[in-house]
């Protein structure tokens, strides 16, 4: 799986963790396994919250969670081509970098903060493991969809990628919470 493919988890996977979310994949091996972030689960903590940063629109940026693992960790992603040390993930957006400077480059205007999220903790998984997830139906793959991240609101994307995938795809995005009160 390339760099950019999201992962859309199915409506019945039964891991809290997980459930109806939106992973951007930026890394992928079968030496090293896999790297996310969830696109999906917004938090009320802002950059400023939890990072001494220079006054100014970066303050506000709002932190996402992304993941269950390393909570202490901040990754983020943008649409910054020119950033030091960023990967491309395709479809205008990139993973990572100087982030000083793009703290610098949001608060001096040259970035707009609805072109950067920022998350804490990440999704891992260990080699071979989201092969097997993939092939056990826990997830739904979307190959070069990395721009979705800025195109959809965090608390319906899951819904709404699936609706844009249409078909059979549609139908699973009205699946219930539960099933059992239906």
């Amino acid at each position: 799986m390339k760099p950019g493919t999201l992962l859309i988890s199915q409506p019945f996977l039964g891991d809290p963790n997980f459930e109806r979310s939106v992973i951007l994949l930026c890394r992928h091996s079968s030496a090293e396994g896999a790297f996310g972030l969830v696109l999906t689960r917004r938090t009320a903590t802002v950059l400023g919250d939890v990072l001494a940063v220079p006054p100014g629109p970066a303050t506000d940026l709002p932190l996402y969670e992304g993941g269950p693992v390393q909570l202490d960790t901040l990754h983020f992603v943008h649409r910054y081509a020119s950033l030091p040390g960023a990967t491309a993930l395709g479809e205008d957006t990139y993973w990572g970098g100087d982030f000083d400077l793009l703290i610098t480059l949001i608060n001096s205007g040259l970035i707009l903060p609805h072109d950067v999220r920022c998350f804490v903790g990440y999704s891992g998984w260990s080699p071979g493991q989201l092969e097997e997830e993939i092939q056990r139906g826990s997830w739904i793959r979307q190959p070069a969809s990395a721009g979705k991240v800025f195109t959809l609101r965090s608390d319906a994307f899951w819904q709404g990628i699936l609706r844009e995938k249409g078909g059979r795809f549609r139908a699973l995005s009205n699946y219930p919470l539960d099933p059992s009160l239906n």
